[in-house]
């Protein structure tokens, strides 16, 4: 079965075709289970490849979308949320909420409806590459 072909990629695929039509999902020909390892295979910079974090709040989840080359600090998160509480999301809370497992969180097509924040040190980028995608960076999306 060809990675196009499987459920949480075809979810993706159709959020992103009702969006907009000319948005492809592409597969990387190697595996790539780092930024870097992403960042080598799409010949771009490490930080235009995007990290998908999902964190969990006393009674909701943020999932952070943050450049490859960045790290996402817990202590600015519980800032700028106004929480004392914020942790990682477990690998069973990130399937649950999102549909898709770790290393291959997508930015759309979730399974519930979750917060989204992004970092803003990815406008410095045309384009950036999420798991199995690339999307321009004008804010459309």
């Amino acid at each position: 079965m060809s990675l196009l072909d499987k459920e949480p990629v075809k979810r993706a695929e159709k959020f992103l075709k009702n969006f907009n039509q000319s948005l492809e999902v592409i597969v990387l020909e190697n595996s790539a289970r780092t930024a870097q390892d992403a960042a080598t295979a799409l010949v771009c910079d490490v930080g235009a490849i995007v990290k998908s974090l999902l964190f969990r709040t006393e009674n909701t989840f943020i999932l952070c979308l943050v450049a490859g080359d960045k790290r996402c600090s817990l202590n600015k998160l519980k800032k700028i949320k106004d929480k004392k509480d914020i942790s990682m999301a477990s690998p069973e809370e990130v399937k649950t909420q999102t549909g898709y497992t770790i290393g291959g969180v997508s930015p759309v097509g979730h399974l519930e409806k979750i917060e989204i924040i992004i970092d803003n040190s990815l406008e410095r980028f045309n384009a950036v590459s999420y798991t199995h995608l690339t999307l321009p960076t004008n804010r459309e999306v």
